[in-house]
């Protein structure tokens, strides 16, 4: 993933909370020699004060084979996306039809070291602390090895932990542009109001306000 200047974190907090509040991406893992990248949509549970990411999935899941060999995993999570048209970037000193479309999307990427996770009461301990993020007002049974009703379903399943090792991320937001180009956008954005709009406005609005638009840098 290519990221320049204007389209890094203004902080690592910028990343961590977006994280956060996004626990659906895809995880790719290496194919054999010869074949393409395995990839799994997968729910996750991001646990910062770990540096790890905790998931499960079906046993007969061909990932399986695939992290035992290449254990090295990349998980990838993108949204806040939208279009951007032409015209609407267009310089000061352009014609509007000269204006350069683009996509606007914020990305975060983790290099992971995978651990599976096989022992019952391990396992267990996993989907409760999935349980907690996913479900933090509770409504679920406890999950415990050899107790009902999840205990028998332990063995269908294996965990994952995702140890972290390596966080990359953008914020895709026309941070090069001027600043009279990115109100532009902005005022579009808010007056087309279509899906994932109004989210990207709120980073672009957000970064606008935290960055130097003459140099396209973090304001110190």
């Amino acid at each position: 993933m290519l990221i320049h200047p204007w389209d890094a974190p203004t902080e690592d907090t910028e990343w961590q909370q977006w994280l956060a509040a996004h626990d659906f991406g895809q995880l790719a893992a290496n194919g054999r020699p010869g074949e393409p990248p395995m990839l799994q949509p997968l729910h996750f549970a991001y646990d910062p004060s770990h540096h790890e990411a905790v998931t499960h999935l079906a046993r007969p899941n061909p990932l399986w084979d695939a992290l035992e060999d290449r254990p090295t995993v990349l998980l990838s999570v993108v949204d806040d996306y939208t279009f951007i048209p032409g015209p609407w970037q267009a310089t000061e000193d352009q014609p509007p039809e000269h204006g350069v479309p683009t996509s606007f999307y914020a990305a975060v990427q983790l290099t992971c070291t995978a651990h599976v996770v096989d022992d019952p009461e391990a396992k267990a301990a996993l989907l409760q602390r999935q349980m907690g993020h996913f479900q933090p007002d509770g409504g679920s049974a406890p999950v415990a090895a050899g107790a009902a009703p999840y205990g028998r379903l332990l063995s269908g399943i294996r965990g994952l932990r995702l140890e972290v090792h390596e966080v990359r991320a953008k914020f895709k937001y026309g941070g090069k542009r001027s600043e009279d180009v990115q109100r532009r956008v902005s005022e579009r954005l808010a007056e087309r109001n279509g899906p994932g709009d109004a989210a990207a406005r709120t980073h672009q609005q957000r970064r606008l306000a935290a960055t130097d638009t003459s140099t396209g840098m973090p304001r110190s």
